[in-house]
């Protein structure tokens, strides 16, 4: 760290260089590298805008620290940000899940330790910015939650193929009871598991934007049809007037059962390329939940498949 006075201390350029390599190193994965970045970025729309992710993560790192480096005064709480939660990484879930993790692994550490040793040394800058310091927290907090966030929606996509490869076909079901509960927790949608009323078995409740869902949950090898979806109806029809229903099936549902509810119908679908969406995150639950209640509404449809959602966004 160089001392020209209290006003003009300056990141030391190898501090730069073990921010870029360890951003490298810590995620192996693409898509979450990009994830983890724009994460951090989320303020900053100007950087991302400049850095190019079709290019290796090495490329992209380096870019993005140069960017740093070359604007220090106006981006100087994004980078010490930026070292402080990398520095602060002491377990990498993308990198374990690699064919050959634990040198991944081990070489990450390496990295956030060097990284570590240069962020005990910027303390003097920490300290000379404590006008800043709130946003530096408030930022590495932000960025915490947005990696647990991420790794929480890994973990779960991992365990849909793993679901998706069963040959146990009744406790693939069981499994993916408890797998839409803690994607639906993940966005405190307060889902409640199955239970049994007079006459009828409820897959699952949950609450959405003041509206009560009765949820009915079927990974069958054919596809649904008009004769559970009548069914269905019925069951919400038997619930207060704010009730509303929504029917997954991972497989999808026959031309006609969609057709049946295609002007009038008291729920709404999911299929397996909506989940695959949600956990590669490629849109929130929250966000395609409200886009298809919303399309519900106004045609009466009871399908809105998350490709024309994106084709509708482009």
């Amino acid at each position: 760290m160089q001392q020209d006075g209290a006003r003009n201390k300056k990141i030391n350029p190898s501090a730069y260089n073990a921010l870029a390599y360890a951003l490298w190193r810590v995620i192996w994965n693409k898509d979450d590298f990009e994830r983890y970045v724009r994460g951090m970025l989320q303020d900053h729309s100007e950087l991302l805008a400049r850095l190019d992710f079709g290019r290796t993560k090495r490329e992209t790192a380096g870019a993005l620290v140069e960017l740093l480096r070359v604007n220090e005064a106006r981006y100087l709480d994004v980078t010490v940000a930026l070292m402080l939660d990398i520095a602060g990484m002491d377990r990498f879930p993308n990198l374990e899940r690699q064919v050959d993790g634990a040198e991944k692994v081990a070489l990450a550490e390496t990295a956030v330790a060097e990284l570590r040793r240069w962020t005990g040394k910027q303390q003097e800058i920490i300290k000379e910015h404590e006008q800043h310091a709130a946003s530096i927290a408030e930022s590495a907090k932000k960025a915490q939650a947005i990696r647990a966030f991420t790794e929480a929606h890994e973990d779960l996509k991992q365990r849909f193929f793993v679901m998706y490869q069963a040959t146990d076909k009744h406790q693939r079901g069981r499994d993916f009871e408890g797998f839409i509960n803690e994607l639906f927790a993940l966005y405190d949608l307060e889902p409640r598991a199955s239970y049994v009323m007079k006459y009828e078995q409820i897959d699952g409740a949950f609450s959405f934007d003041t509206d009560h869902y009765v949820l009915e949950a079927k990974w069958w090898a054919e596809r649904i049809g008009r004769r559970e979806l009548d069914v269905f109806k019925a069951n919400i029809e038997r619930k207060g007037k704010n009730t509303l229903g929504l029917y997954v099936s991972v497989n999808g549902f026959t031309t006609d059962a969609v057709e049946v509810y295609s002007y009038s119908t008291p729920f709404i679908t999911m299929d397996g390329l909506d989940f695959m969406a949600v956990l590669e995150q490629r849109i929130r639950l929250d966000e395609l939940m409200r886009r298809k209640k919303r399309h519900a509404s106004e045609t009466g449809h009871c399908s809105l498949p998350v490709a024309k959602i994106f084709s509708e966004s482009e």
